[in-house]
């Protein structure tokens, strides 16, 4: 099985691998030291298993399968964690593999006799497959940062750096104050791990930051049109059925 080893600790990259040694079924094709850097590999190296660090700098273990581009086949995943028993019990009330720091070989050798056999069975695989990324979605969705693209470019964004997000031909974009980029999100994912007293659904294909906004003007039919902090002050029209959610917003309107 072709794996990446994910983790921020350098020692525990070196001490994982050096195990994994001991399994020749298991061949380490590259590490990653963080969420964007394991995204980027994940895509160019496309493994069969990670080795994934639960807690990074810049995005979780979660975020990162969740950033995974729909494209890209999502590998089996062994979820690495300094977590004590009482916070894994979540990963074992929904059967996910998972090894507790530090690492003990006799553990080690049981994930990846498991990781191996669902390997060798293609409806086991996509299933194991479909149950973590069922359960990386159902997981808390706060977004601390925003994993953006451009062209080869993986960006990762604090949310208040992005004005508004808009579905534009079917792709979600990101709109600073001097770029564009597109992102691995749904609008609703987005809604529901933002800020909610910061990020408004003006329309139903916009997602505004409401701390950018320069300026509001009365529009058609007792609406709002919203003028944008970026550098063409870009004109963005409240939806009627939005207009009263926004009013409500922003006492005194």
């Amino acid at each position: 099985m072709r794996s990446l080893v994910i983790d921020d600790e350098a020692d525990a990259r070196a001490r994982l691998i050096r195990l994994l040694g001991a399994h020749p079924e298991v061949a380490v094709i590259g590490e990653a030291q963080d969420g964007l850097n394991a995204i980027e590999k994940i895509e160019e190296l496309q493994p069969d298993l990670l080795f994934l660090d639960i807690e990074m700098p810049g995005l979780k273990g979660f975020e990162v399968l969740r950033s995974i581009p729909s494209a890209i086949e999502t590998p089996l995943v062994i979820f690495t964690t300094g977590y004590d028993q009482h916070a894994l019990a979540a990963f074992e009330a929904n059967a996910l593999a998972y090894l507790l720091k530090p690492i003990e070989p006799e553990r080690l050798g049981q994930a990846v006799e498991r990781a191996r056999k669902l390997h060798s069975i293609e409806a086991d695989r996509e299933n194991e497959r479909q149950h973590v990324l069922r359960v990386a979605r159902e997981s808390p969705k706060v977004l601390r940062q925003i994993v953006c693209r451009k062209r080869d470019r993986l960006v990762l964004l604090p949310p208040n750096d992005i004005l508004w997000f808009a579905i534009q031909d079917g792709i979600v974009r990101a709109r600073t104050a001097t770029d564009s980029f597109w992102v691995n999100y749904q609008l609703a994912e987005l809604e529901a791990g933002l800020a909610p007293e910061q990020f408004f659904r003006a329309r139903r294909e916009v997602l505004v930051n409401m701390t950018k906004i320069r300026e509001i003007k009365p529009y058609f039919k007792s609406g709002f049109l919203l003028i944008m902090a970026d550098a063409t002050s870009t004109e963005i029209v409240i939806s009627e059925r939005q207009v009263r959610p926004f009013r409500q917003r922003i006492p005194g309107l």
